[in-house]
């Protein structure tokens, strides 16, 4: 199970970056500022989702089944730390900001995915 699960995340890690340089193309019709916007929003998200997938997917011993719970946490907790920081760093740092383009792909590469991940994942 425990493969089956890393494969499938693998896969997903893959459309993530897929749907990371889509987005950050299609930010590139609208102008160099949107494309460097969607490329940190997806690139966010892509190495957010890779942080927690490392996390929870290292070795890990089904006989004790709270050290895993622990590991999920603690996954999502540096996900979700990963996320604010980028953002706030985002949002201190740069002159001019395109949100949409920030928060628009970063959503795309968070949620298209994973709701494609059973077509993905095979």
């Amino acid at each position: 199970m425990h493969n089956l699960d890393s494969h499938r995340a693998k896969r997903i890690l893959i459309a993530q970056a897929v749907a990371t340089l889509v987005v950050t193309l299609l930010g590139l019709v609208f102008g160099p500022r949107e494309a460097l916007f969607a490329l940190i929003g997806g690139a966010t998200a892509l190495v957010a989702n890779a942080l927690f997938a490392f996390w929870v997917f290292g070795p890990y011993s089904a006989a004790e089944p709270g050290r895993l719970v622990g590991r999920l946490i603690g996954g999502e907790v540096i996900k979700l730390g990963l996320i604010v920081l980028v953002f706030v760093t985002t949002f201190v740092t740069a002159t001019t900001i395109s949100p949409l383009a920030l928060f628009g792909a970063f959503l795309t590469v968070q949620v298209l995915p994973p709701l494609l991940a059973n077509r993905i994942a095979g």
